[in-house]
């Protein structure tokens, strides 16, 4: 079966594998019910937590990944069936009397140690952010707004991807041959962003963007539900419910962090915007004032024109296996932990191409399996992300259950020439998948509610980002970088060229990403909103981007995160304002330090999310970093390397 899951041979298995969760939930239930207040509450919480988690989170992963149709939609179905017994255990009364009886009792809580502390409020504030301490007619009503933003997402989600159809006789004829055609109109998919003809982007850009009354009506029915929700359960906007228990707290911290990261980007930006313009007045001067359209392709066009840094000359020394190697050989200096190939059982994979890997430790033993699906395939989403698709924890009969994650990419096949070869692009996000990888492996909490990746969202990308940088680095390349066909190692000219091709219009994108975290912010933040989310958005577009806003568009309604990082956008920048802190201050030195992988692990990966994440980031650091130094990090990470200009100059 699926991940070696016996019911999961077939799609049928999913109902039996649900069965079974309900069946335990229900035990467990009662069990909790009648179990006097101590540490085993929050034991019997946790295995209710796992029973559940264990067929939804496989779930969550089956229903977008497997190829065939029939899988997909058990898991889905599966998903629904869970999510709701969720929604209700998170309002049954007499099991958060249980949970509150242990909370109320000080002197059984101050013997618990604190991470089963830490669990039993995460319990209990799931719990409180369900509407618990309301009387039974407002807790409906929390329960049905629930349900009702959770189909309100998944509407929104998918009209963020629908194309737009234009009557094709509006586009000039030559270029109408970059959009689908469909009879009579054109189908626009996308931005087109990389497209060199700017007529092609702006096309792009108005009719992708153009309003769509059914989509903005969802986006606005979907902020004040979230909204009302939040004041029902008791916080003032939905921003204060969602930011409880993260590294910013709340969205003060968000506010400032913003503005002030605003404030120190606006002179660079401003510079990056002018070059940009000066290049577009060089290939376009009948028309250079620099429009939204233009800056993801003229910032590309000024790195290529810049730093030589064709793909085509990177892949060959970025085979897979090399990279892997790569991977391998840094986690084992750092940590002492060794990636092995494993034989997979039949049925326990959903294409033939799936390879798993046992990560063992030198001296712990086998810590867990990592699933790597990272080839292309029809149907397959073109995002890279890392599931888990079982937690570890400390089961009760002492043994430890061991983590199970996949880690998904969308690299292109081998072919009979060739290795399969990743661009530098690929590379990175390769280590920066495998980052979460190894929180997983390595977040070892007792409780599964609290493992591995299960922590706040602004924490969360922190051993993620970190990962990019060591992949960055020129001596950690160097190990695995080899020409596939002469063995040749990179050239470290190329190495530094690729780097600092990173830092140019960097100041641009960042703003772009703070004015898209503003935004969410505002959406997320006070209502009745003061004005309409287009309003809203051409007025923040203006202030904190600085290109103007096109009549008759509305991004907004494309902003996909605004479902999965609803007031949580931030989380990118702060995670990577961390990671940067993290690198500078305990790696740029020398990225193989044992006794610094040994802290890393220590004091950031081995918690999850069961200990508070700025306590996580005091320990590695050893000082309480201000929102002026995550500013300050970010900002010094765009300045160039002097010894690398010296090298190109």
């Amino acid at each position: 079966g699926l991940f070696g899951v016996p019911e999961l041979s077939c799609p049928e298995g999913f109902q039996e594998a649900q069965g079974k969760a309900l069946q335990e939930s229900e035990q467990l239930v009662q069990k909790a019910c009648s179990t006097p207040p101590g540490p085993e509450t929050v034991m019997i919480f946790d295995q209710l937590s796992d029973s559940l988690c264990r067929v939804a989170d496989l779930a969550d992963f089956v229903k977008i990944a497997h190829p065939d149709f029939a899988f997909r939609e058990a898991a889905e179905e599966a998903c629904r069936t869970i999510g709701t017994v969720v929604e209700k255990l998170n309002t049954d009364v007499e099991l958060c009397q249980s949970l509150r009886r242990l909370l109320a009792d000080e002197v059984v809580m101050s013997s618990l140690d604190p991470e089963t502390r830490r669990v039993a409020e995460l319990f209990m504030f799931d719990f409180e952010i369900s509407g618990i301490h309301l009387d039974e007619e407002k807790r409906k009503k929390a329960v049905n707004l629930n349900v009702r933003i959770l189909d309100l997402c998944n509407e929104f989600l998918m009209g963020t991807h629908l194309p737009n159809k234009i009557d094709k006789h509006i586009l000039p004829e030559h270029i109408r041959y970059n959009f689908t055609a469909e009879g009579n109109y054109l189908q626009v998919a996308g931005l087109h962003a990389d497209c060199p003809d700017d007529l092609v982007r702006e096309a792009a850009y108005k009719i992708f963007l153009y309003p769509n009354a059914e989509q903005l009506s969802r986006l606005e029915e979907l902020l004040a539900s979230r909204n009302s929700l939040a004041q029902l359960v008791g916080y003032d906007t939905f921003a204060h419910r969602a930011l409880q228990g993260t590294m910013a707290k709340n969205p003060e911290t968000v506010r400032q962090f913003l503005e002030k990261l605003s404030e120190q980007l606006s002179e660079r930006t401003r510079k990056d915007f002018e070059m940009m313009t000066k290049m577009k007045m060089k290939l376009n001067p009948q028309n250079s004032k620099l429009m939204p359209w233009d800056h993801p392709y003229y910032s590309g066009a000024l790195r290529a024109e810049r730093y030589n840094i064709d793909p085509g000359l990177y892949c060959p020394f970025f085979s897979l296996g090399a990279c892997m190697e790569g991977l391998n050989s840094l986690f084992s200096q750092l940590l002492g932990i060794s990636l092995y190939a494993e034989q997979t059982q039949r049925g326990e994979v959903w294409s033939e191409d799936i390879r798993k890997l046992a990560v063992v430790h030198e001296t712990e033993g086998l810590l867990g399996y990592i699933y790597c699906d990272f080839f292309q395939r029809p149907d397959k989403p073109h995002q890279d992300c890392h599931f888990t698709v079982r937690g570890g924890r400390l089961k009760e009969n002492g043994e430890y259950q061991l983590p199970v994650v996949v880690l998904m990419l969308s690299l292109p096949h081998s072919t009979r020439s060739a290795p399969t070869l990743l661009s530098p692009g690929m590379m990175e996000n390769l280590f920066h998948e495998m980052g979460h990888a190894m929180h997983s492996m390595l977040g070892r909490t007792r409780y599964q509610h609290v493992t591995g990746t299960r922590c706040p969202t602004d924490f969360a990308e922190v051993p993620s980002i970190l990962m990019e940088y060591f992949a960055n680095d020129y001596r950690v390349v160097n190990q695995f970088a080899r020409h596939y066909k002469t063995g040749q190692p990179l050239p470290k000219n190329m190495v530094s060229r690729l780097c600092e091709s990173k830092k140019v219009c960097a100041a641009a994108d960042m703003q772009l990403q703070v004015f898209y975290a503003a935004l969410d912010q505002i959406y997320h933040g006070k209502h009745p909103l003061e004005k309409s989310t287009t309003e809203i958005l051409k007025e923040t577009q203006e202030k904190v981007y600085g290109l103007p806003y096109v009549p008759n568009t509305a991004w907004q309604l494309r902003f996909s995160h605004l479902v999965g990082y609803g007031a949580k956008y931030y989380s990118y920048l702060m995670s990577r304002a961390v990671a940067s802190m993290v690198w500078k201050q305990c790696f740029a030195q020398d990225p193989f330090d044992r006794a610094m992988g040994e802290r890393y692990r220590r004091e950031m990966l081995a918690h999850g999310g069961g200990k508070e994440p700025i306590l996580m980031v005091q320990g590695m650091l050893q000082k309480s970093p201000s929102v002026e130094d995550f500013v300050d990090a970010l900002v010094s990470d765009l300045d160039q390397d002097f010894e690398a200009f010296l090298m190109d100059s």
